[in-house]
């Protein structure tokens, strides 16, 4: 199977997989926010992203995991595979006690004395801390073999895997109605059983399949130190985002409370659907980037590179334009009655992830060098800035949304570092980046913007409206990348393997 065919054919699985995520994700919110109640939702959102700002210490390792498996498959070293997931796993059973012992005193004190919660709900936020925690463990666990996968390229794992996801996301809506127990505690721990479920079927698959997934004790102390080094400076890096993120989300909550926690919380799910289209792209090309790079064939590295990189920004701006431009009108059928700041949240943030979609593929080919000091260094530092800017501009008295407005900022002048990191490290041309990427998706974003925008500004707000507006969207959007997004090679290779397509049927 041919590079562009397997990324196209893993793209359309990872759809696949993120279609049913994102329906019953959208459902689920709106049932979940109508039974809770927006305080509760907040708290549920607050209390979790304490959870999940250790996940900066996962996520340095997974991004490690994902960078040697695949590097070790594109040299073809099988037996070097086995004793590097192996080694991985062992750094993964140090970190889950080093998250739980954080957790449990530090991240325990801290929801107990810091946050903004009615002292009639404590106990609830209790439980469903605990209840986070045990669920972030163990997606923690199953991070190494998601890995594998990803690493193997055989992401129909994830759709097939996804259906029971859904299915049983689904069940707890009904649960959720249902019982008669404290709902707040109930979502937590059902959420927890639905993880240690994922967690049981993704180890047993990949034990099956992978020969080099079933674990054992290897003492390589060099190994050890190698992934050990490179995923402390992707660590910086992750600390970085957590600071950007979770951090930010507690900042909100002490000086607008758990209401604005609530808004932002229907923000980051609205973007996290929107956003996991160019991520199932990316996760499809990055093993080839990275597979690529350890043969040492830098030309198909790049071409992969610049394509990722301008077509993830496309695969973004699609939906991101219908849906910003009808924002209050979505959320007002999604949830009836959204929260205060919720369309301002969701617009910024959506706009802020179209931004970070084109660094994807800079990303991914930084991290294949191996020498990601310099750019976690510079990068993470430049990230580490939101917090202490968004500080001085809420004491200030700045409205909410202002947090939002300072992270597009600062991922702005992070692309340019990244750009001239990739460069230093890689060799990556910035003069063909910015002709083949960067150009192109600026000309397809202002030029297919303006019949949509005008058409939505010169008609009354309507249900009929939103179909309008969404369709004319997708069609100016898909226009313009054809005329202005893809090269004349790009356009001759999608014509001509849709003929093939359509022979084949006919045939």
């Amino acid at each position: 199977m041919s590079d562009t065919r397997r990324i196209a054919q893993n793209t359309l699985m990872l759809y696949f997989r993120q279609i049913l995520i994102m329906a019953v994700s959208l459902y689920t919110v709106r049932v979940v926010l109508n039974v809770l109640g927006a305080e509760d939702y907040g708290i549920y959102n607050v209390v979790a992203g304490v959870v999940t700002m250790f996940g900066f210490l996962s996520g340095a390792m997974a991004t490690a995991s994902q960078r040697y498996f695949s590097f070790d498959l594109g040299q073809g070293n099988t037996e070097h595979l086995k004793t590097t997931f192996s080694v991985t796993f062992q750094i993964y059973l140090l970190l889950a006690l080093v998250i739980v012992l954080l957790a449990e005193t530090a991240g325990l004190w801290f929801v107990n004395s810091k946050l903004v919660i009615p002292e009639e709900r404590m106990t609830a936020a209790n439980c469903i801390y605990q209840a986070a925690i045990v669920s972030f463990l163990l997606t923690l666990i199953t991070t190494p073999y998601m890995a594998s996968i990803i690493a193997h390229e055989n992401m129909n794992v994830y759709a097939y895997v996804s259906i029971v996801e859904v299915a049983l996301k689904l069940g707890i809506v009904f649960l959720l109605k249902a019982l008669a127990f404290d709902k707040l505690i109930v979502y937590g721990v059902l959420l927890a059983t639905v993880a240690l479920i994922n967690t049981s079927i993704y180890r047993f698959y990949c034990r099956k399949h992978y020969a080099e997934c079933k674990a054992k004790f290897v003492k390589d102390v060099a190994l050890f130190k190698e992934i050990v080094s490179y995923s402390g400076w992707n660590l910086f890096g992750s600390v970085a985002g957590v600071f950007k993120n979770q951090l930010i989300n507690i900042l909100l909550n002490i000086y607008f409370g758990a209401g604005v926690n609530a808004a932002r919380g229907i923000a980051m799910q609205v973007n996290g659907a929107v956003a996991s289209f160019a991520n199932n792209f990316t996760t499809a090309l990055r093993p080839q980037i990275i597979k690529s790079y350890a043969s040492s064939d830098r030309d198909n590295c790049f071409r992969l590179v610049f394509r990722g990189s301008k077509f993830s920004f496309f695969m973004m701006y699609i939906f991101a334009l219908p849906l910003c431009l009808e924002m209050n009108l979505v959320l007002k059928l999604w949830l009836k009655n959204p929260p205060e700041y919720a369309s301002i949240f969701t617009c910024l943030a959506i706009a802020e992830s179209v931004l970070i979609s084109v660094s994807y593929s800079l990303m991914t080919l930084s991290q294949a060098t191996g020498k990601i000091k310099l750019y976690q260094g510079v990068v993470g530092g430049i990230l580490l800035l939101n917090l202490p800017i968004a500080w001085i501009f809420l004491k200030l008295g700045f409205s909410a949304y202002v947090v939002m407005l300072i992270a597009i900022a600062v991922e702005s002048v992070a692309f340019i570092s990244r750009l001239c990191i990739t460069k230093y490290l890689a060799g990556l041309s910035i003069r063909k980046f910015m002709k083949n990427t960067v150009f192109p998706c600026i000309l397809v974003a202002i030029i297919s913007s303006v019949l949509p925008a005008y058409f939505c500004l010169n008609v009354k707000e309507s249900f009929l409206r939103l179909f309008l507006t969404i369709l004319i969207s997708v069609l100016s959007v898909s226009v313009c990348v054809m005329l202005f997004g893809m090269s004349k090679q790009e356009r001759l290779s999608l014509v001509s393997t849709v003929k093939n397509r359509l022979l084949k049927r006919a045939a």
